[in-house]
């Protein structure tokens, strides 16, 4: 066993003889390399983190996918929350991985900095309390995330209607994996062998929405939980599909997610939005994977509400440079974009994907040095 599989076994505690036995038949399975791609930035730092991505070199090669809903933010979109903590009264209430993502015009911290009222929660519902108290102020939540994250702050919006809540909205920048990842398996210069599909999401939509990267696009397709054992199982579940000639849609991550996924929550999503054209940092315009509240609900989106101009969206962002984009379409690995620990850094990030705690360079950076 090599020195280097003994220091990433080492990692792994308890579970390190299992790790190693499932590393040992990956690399016995895999009869030439495969591209796989984890999806949920979360597998990409549990992949970092444990060394996965060491100990499968030159048998498995695993690319971050768009699973980082801050990093694929676009900096028009980033502009646009500044511009409404400008306005008068307007309090912009936020997660905290948006506080410090960059725009073409600064960040929100920086905003915040100078006396623009943006406030960190932990829960859309924290800003019901303060929009009570504070009635003379709008208090908008910026609602940026996937499947996991939407259906939470409909819920908010729902209970804001029965609180008769007047002065709360919410700036719908959600955003839909499925449709994303048809636009990535059809890519002509990606050669994505399978999809580690991510857990999270996937306990809210369930496995059928993925169904055309098997029947369309003959991709094994794994969705997968965030320890290393599950990560090592999936891939090797994804393998044995390849080596049967059989891609199949399959959960290893059993104890959570369901292929119906949850009803309630999905009952939020199509009862409360509807579907619209949303532009992914790196992607590009991808049809029908954003939401938007439907007219009924239309008193809480922030755009309707405040008479906001629509998003004018540019071919480039602020600096050229960066290979965020190219990242989250994994074209390239964090290691290979110009500024990767030279100027980009946590401390001094350049783009999204150094500066949230999903994104891969943040965990190249700190894990892959």
């Amino acid at each position: 066993m090599s020195e280097q599989l003994t220091e990433i076994l080492k990692r792994l505690g308890s579970d390190a003889e299992l790790a190693k036995g499932l590393i040992e038949r990956i690399r016995v399975k895999a009869h030439k390399s495969f591209t796989f791609m984890e999806v949920c930035g979360t597998h990409t730092h549990a992949i970092s983190k444990t060394g996965i991505r060491k100990a499968l070199a030159g048998k498995i090669k695993l690319l971050s996918g768009p699973g980082c809903p801050v990093c694929v933010t676009p900096d028009e979109e980033i502009d646009a929350f500044i511009s409404l903590a400008n306005m008068k009264d307007v309090v912009v209430a936020t997660f905290g991985d948006m506080l410090h993502v960059p725009g073409t015009k600064g960040s929100l911290a920086e905003e915040r900095d100078s006396g623009r009222d943006i406030r960190v929660v932990y829960s859309a519902l924290d800003i019901l309390d303060m929009a009570e108290r504070e009635k003379g102020k709008e208090f908008c939540f910026l609602g940026v995330g996937f499947e996991t994250t939407s259906p939470t702050v409909l819920a908010t919006v729902a209970e804001a209607k029965i609180r008769k809540i007047r002065n709360f909205s919410i700036y719908s920048s959600f955003k839909l994996i499925p449709p994303a990842l048809r636009m990535i398996a059809s890519h002509p210069e990606l050669n994505i062998d399978g999809f580690l599909l991510p857990g999270h999401v996937s306990a809210i939509i369930g496995t059928q929405p993925y169904r055309f990267l098997v029947d369309e696009f003959k991709r094994p397709s794994v969705v997968a939980g965030f320890e290393a054992l599950d990560i090592l199982e999936a891939i090797l579940m994804m393998l044995n599909e390849i080596s049967n000639g059989k891609p199949e849609l399959e959960i290893q991550y059993k104890r959570v997610v369901t292929s119906e996924g949850n009803p309630n929550a999905l009952g939020l999503i199509e009862g409360m939005c509807d579907a619209k054209d949303s532009v992914w940092r790196g992607l590009g315009v991808i049809p029908d994977t954003g939401l938007k509240l439907k007219d009924e609900w239309k008193n809480f989106d922030v755009e309707c509400k405040l008479g906001l101009a629509p998003v004018s969206y540019r071919d480039s962002g602020a600096s050229k440079a960066c290979r965020c984009g190219d990242v989250l379409l994994g074209r390239i690995l964090p290691l290979e974009c110009p500024l990767f620990e030279t100027i980009c850094t946590p401390e001094k990030a350049v783009g999204p994907c150094m500066v949230s705690s999903e994104g891969a360079c943040a965990a190249y950076y700190k894990y892959e040095r």
